[in-house]
């Protein structure tokens, strides 16, 4: 049986989608710094998958967001 309350439950499905976000942007902030160092160093292949899994993060890091932004409207709602 489950006693916590749909207000409780909602916290918790916000505080998981932002550990996974603030994960996500650091692995993107480390995956942008390390393509910078190789493009700059000559090796310019590495530029375009650098740039686009930063773009699949990215949009991972948006649909999270919504993900919170919708269950903070439902709990406020009622």
């Amino acid at each position: 049986m489950n006693t916590n309350p749909p207000q409780n439950r909602g916290v918790t499905a916000i505080d998981g989608a932002m550990v996974l976000i603030v994960i996500l942007l650091i692995v993107q902030i480390w995956l942008l710094s390390a393509t910078l160092e190789s493009y700059l160093a000559g090796h310019r292949e590495a530029a375009v998958p650098g740039a686009i899994i930063s773009a699949i993060l990215f949009a991972a890091c948006l649909g999270l967001y919504r993900f919170v932004d919708r269950i903070d409207s439902d709990i406020r709602q009622g």
